[in-house]
């Protein structure tokens, strides 16, 4: 009798392991997404469903993910993706809406931040649910700005930001006056360098789609950047994407760094970063002509049309972005550790922004970034440092490779510029936008 008690009970935990649902999610090695994924246990033990995870580093990330919802592979459940994907992978039918989600009074999807929301939304619905959003601004070390006999204005001008960072270079104590991307990618240098060539009034394209990297604007937009990053820069500058320049400023080799908002909780951090109560943040620079060089993104969970869990990936995400999650990961490692950009309740939460002394200006910088005018001369296309055509991915991680090379000296930035008219001129001609 024991025995077959034993049997039976033994059958029976096969036929639930059998059973038990698995979800595969993709996603990048970001911070807030590594800490996603060691809170995660406790989704499992509510609901029973076991998650399989891909970290993947940005560029490799897109690359996969790009790659199988456009093939149908069905490789993934849940996809991280971001303001760029979302709305074009919906109009071809790529993505579940998440329909259920919007539908529960308790997610409140009405607490999303509107310029966030609208980002991932196509024909009213929202089709990926923000994990965290952001914008850009400059992180600084208050320290070395007042050795160099420099006051950090809020809104700084790149001039005040190139003097700045040539003053605080100290090549024989391993600081760099300032730390940008030039990882060669469509969302790493080139997000950084679209961003920057708003405030200097350049643009991708005119209003005919004809490509403008041949216009001053975008030569001294370069030029600024080349020099900035050759005078005040660290060594291998043409490898470092986000994470790189984290590590950097981290450690202390920054004097300042212009990246993405959500960078702040990191760089304040005591127990990751060597000059935590060191830090200082301002608005992203300006030229004077309207635009700062300041972006607009926002990291979000999607499910595949492909997916055959949809129903349990939108639980999934359901998990992972509302209101309860923020406050687990306050419980774990503080308010100033949640992921931010995302609701409005957030940043009316007195307990938030006594801890995040860069909430209002993360905010600010969210709402100040105008996907629909980007720039400061019209456009055709909408995106702030991107534009939303499917055909972008490409010719950005094309450029983003050019200028990439220009800054290991690889070619020069006229060579650059002239290349990068070439190939964007005749890709927009091969698609059809240009005769």
């Amino acid at each position: 009798m024991k025995l077959l008690t034993l049997v039976g009970a033994f059958t029976l935990a096969l036929a639930a392991s059998a059973s038990a649902q698995t979800l595969t999610i993709a996603t990048v090695n970001n911070g807030d997404m590594v800490r996603m994924q060691g809170l995660s246990s406790a989704f499992t033990e509510e609901t029973g469903i076991e998650l399989n995870w891909v970290v993947l580093e940005e560029n490799t990330l897109r690359q996969n993910v790009t790659t199988d919802i456009a093939t149908n592979g069905g490789q993934y459940d849940v996809m991280t993706i971001g303001t760029y994907e979302a709305p074009i992978w919906a109009k071809q039918g790529w993505l579940a809406p998440l329909d259920a989600l919007t539908a529960d009074a308790s997610y409140d999807v009405d607490d999303i931040l509107p310029a966030i929301r609208s980002g991932l939304s196509l024909d009213g619905k929202l089709y990926a649910a923000p994990f965290y959003g952001e914008s850009s601004f400059i992180m600084y070390r208050k320290d070395l700005m007042e050795k160099a006999g420099l006051t950090m204005p809020e809104a700084p001008t790149w001039e005040f930001i190139g003097e700045a960072a040539r003053a605080m270079t100290d090549r024989t104590a391993d600081i760099n006056g300032i730390c940008l991307r030039g990882k060669a990618g469509w969302g790493e240098n080139m997000a950084f360098l679209t961003a920057m060539s708003n405030s200097f009034g350049a643009r991708w394209f005119d209003e005919n789609w004809k490509p403008q990297f041949n216009t001053p604007e975008w030569k001294n937009t370069l030029d600024t950047y080349l020099s900035l990053m050759a005078d005040a820069g660290p060594a291998g500058a043409s490898s470092n994407g986000f994470n790189e320049n984290l590590t950097l400023f981290q450690q202390g080799k920054c004097g300042m760094w212009i990246d993405a908002t959500v960078a702040a909780s990191f760089v304040t951090n005591p127990t990751d970063s060597t000059v935590a109560d060191k830090v200082g943040f301002a608005l992203a620079p300006d030229n004077g002509l309207g635009k700062r060089g300041n972006w607009l993104w926002a990291w979000s969970l999607a499910i595949p049309a492909s997916s055959q869990n949809a129903e349990a990936a939108e639980k999934f995400i359901d998990w992972a972005t509302n209101k309860d999650y923020l406050a687990t990961v306050a419980a774990a490692e503080g308010w100033a550790n949640v992921p931010p950009g995302t609701r409005t309740s957030l940043y009316e939460n007195a307990d938030y922004q006594a801890a995040a002394p860069f909430a209002k200006m993360t905010l600010d910088s969210i709402n100040s970034a105008d996907p629909a005018k980007p720039t400061v001369k019209p456009v055709p296309y909408v995106g702030v440092q991107f534009v939303a055509i499917p055909e972008f991915a490409g010719m950005g991680t094309n450029v983003g490779q050019l200028f990439s090379a220009a800054l290991a000296g690889q070619m020069s930035a006229d060579d650059a510029l002239a290349q990068a008219q070439d190939a964007v001129t005749r890709d927009m001609t091969r698609a059809g936008y240009i005769k």
